[in-house]
């Protein structure tokens, strides 16, 4: 690990973001490992939410999936990226003004990813997401209530 990198790992463990990603794993019942560059894997998270292939807190990279999926280069970037976002905005206040990043980017194009700041920062294709273009707020809303009645409805 570099200095940096050491530096992003204290940072982030003294902010909290760290912990709160590691309980956040164990209450998902995920199995950890240590990852490169001071990261560290939960896989096989179980829980609904949030519906995302990974996500990070602090230097705790959550997924539903096993540790190969991680075997991906740029991937394991983007959720570093996100980790030094955590570092550098001092923790938890991340999250709520990561909502706010994808109510933005939901509202200009349908997309909880293609306008949100986190994510175009910590580089869109690398995390797997197809940049959207911005789009009439009409029509945001006409696919966000055609999507809800589109669900199955019983139990």
């Amino acid at each position: 690990m570099t200095a940096w990198q050491w530096v992003k790992l204290v940072g982030n463990f003294l902010n909290l973001s760290t912990l709160a990603g590691t309980f956040v794993g164990i209450l998902g019942r995920a199995k950890f490992t240590r990852g490169p560059r001071g990261l560290y894997f939960a896989n096989g998270y179980k829980l609904g939410f949030p519906v995302a292939g990974a996500f990070t807190i602090g230097n705790v990279i959550l997924s539903k999936n096993d540790r190969s999926y991680f075997d991906d280069p740029a991937l394991l970037r983007h959720e570093e990226r996100h980790s030094w976002q955590y570092f550098c905005l001092i923790g938890l206040p991340m999250l709520p003004l990561y909502v706010v990043g994808v109510v933005i980017s939901f509202l200009l194009t349908g997309d909880p990813a293609s306008r949100n700041p986190f994510e175009r920062m910590a580089n869109l294709k690398d995390g797997g997401y197809v940049e959207r273009p911005i789009q009439p707020l009409g029509k945001t809303v006409t696919q966000a209530f055609s999507v809800l009645r589109s669900r199955p409805k019983g139990p």
